[in-house]
């Protein structure tokens, strides 16, 4: 005997499509983007733009760019303190300065305020790069000296995570325990 067939009810999910922005409603998605996240004109423009493309947009053209530059003048967005405090920060995890500089790029920082950033970033390479060492235990960190083929894979990992060739030979190349004189 076959068993009857149940059919389980079918429930359909609607996903609810938020209506399509205007002038308004895009100022307070920036508004609570920016009250969340620290960021950068270049960053908030981008989201904006992203949220008109998957929403949609009534009214007249709308313009990210002039809405972020706005906040900027209003003091909500802060290029020149954004790419200092991730500059700062990424000093510290031992990162150098190609790896600082991307970073910076790819926040959206523009080319003034990289500029400006760029002396305190070339100041702090030489610490920046001991704490890299120190973390991976490269060179006067290391337990025991590294043979030839360690030392280039810690020369090519040291550049990698963005610092100078030089700078990089110089750590790797010191044995164990020496005094760290960079100067």
């Amino acid at each position: 005997m076959a068993s009857p067939t149940v059919t389980q009810g079918t429930r359909e999910t609607r996903k609810r499509t938020p209506p399509p922005l205007d002038a308004s409603a895009l100022e307070r998605l920036a508004l609570r983007y920016v009250e969340r996240f620290a960021t950068t004109r270049g960053r908030l423009t981008d989201y904006l733009r992203r949220k008109i493309r998957e929403r949609g947009w009534t009214g007249d053209a709308a313009d990210p760019a002039a809405l972020a530059e706005k906040f900027a003048e209003l003091g909500y967005i802060d290029d020149r303190a954004f790419g200092e405090a991730r500059a700062s920060a990424m000093a510290r995890r031992g990162l150098g300065q190609r790896r600082v500089a991307g970073a910076l790029r790819q926040a959206g920082i523009g080319e003034e305020d990289a500029n400006a950033l760029a002396p305190a970033i070339e100041e702090r390479a030489i610490d920046a790069a001991l704490t890299y060492a120190r973390k991976k235990r490269i060179g006067p960190f290391a337990l025991t000296a590294a043979d030839r083929a360690l030392r280039e894979k810690q020369i090519g990992a040291m550049i990698r995570a963005g610092h100078d060739f030089t700078l990089a030979r110089r750590i790797a190349g010191m044995a164990p325990g020496d005094e760290i004189d960079l100067s």
